[in-house]
């Protein structure tokens, strides 16, 4: 059986005379963490869209979870994003006027049910369990984006997308992500994070450099990555 969840065969995303993504290929297998790197204008976005269900590929083929979505309508898309896939983003876009608790339970709202517990449940592990009644204004940033990880997790999601997850932290709320993520994939999450920082990249399994749409590198990190006391002491 295919251990794969997400295949990339020949992606092309074209707009115009620019060809964003380059017939890429790329596969990734279940519980496995990527890290996507590349200069400004890479293709690195493209690439996160179109994995994300949030874009259609010009040409090619992406299979996510033994389906082929390459040429799925926009409502079927959503229902995929909302079964299969975890999105955390640099900015929060956290509801300003619900609280923590609240922001994550609007993720359970379009994807089944809202269950309190399971929310709380969902921020304790980040370690924010004390700061569930609280509004984002209220939140330091690393604690916005712990919600936002929360809000990720809360429907089980068999891959987690991150784009820049860190871009906006200090070092300190940078490692507890980290530690979070290390957590995720010690337990057989799939992760997929865009990033620009050296560091971030480098704690994955595998490196793909992406530069004019096209990918011209792979680097294997044979460290596998570690979870660090920071998260435990936050908490």
């Amino acid at each position: 059986m295919n251990d794969a969840l997400l295949e990339l065969s020949k992606v092309s995303k074209i707009y115009g005379d620019l060809h964003a993504l380059d017939e890429v290929d790329l596969t990734v297998g279940r519980g496995e963490w990527v890290s996507i790197v590349g200069p400004s204008g890479s293709g690195k976005t493209t690439m996160m869209n179109i994995i994300g269900c949030m874009d259609h590929p010009t040409s090619g083929t992406v299979v996510l979870d033994n389906r082929d979505i390459s040429e799925f309508s926009s409502f079927d898309l959503t229902q995929v994003r909302r079964e299969t896939i975890g999105l955390i983003f640099q900015q929060f876009h956290l509801i300003p006027h619900l609280t923590a608790i609240e922001n994550v339970m609007v993720s359970q709202y379009y994807h089944s049910m809202p269950d309190e517990q399971e929310a709380r449940n969902a921020l304790e592990r980040v370690g924010l369990g004390d700061r569930a009644t609280h509004l984002p204004r209220q939140l330091s940033g690393g604690e916005q984006q712990r919600v936002c990880v929360a809000r990720a997790l809360i429907n089980s999601p068999k891959i987690v997308l991150a784009d820049e997850p860190t871009g906006n932290l200090d070092a300190n709320n940078e490692h507890i992500v980290l530690d979070i993520f290390g957590e995720l994939h010690d337990e057989g999450t799939t992760l997929i994070v865009v990033t620009h920082d050296a560091t971030v990249a480098a704690k994955a399994q595998r490196e793909i450099r992406l530069d004019h749409g096209k990918v011209v590198e792979e680097i294997i990190h044979n460290d596998a990555p570690q979870v660090s006391s920071v998260l435990k002491e936050e908490k």
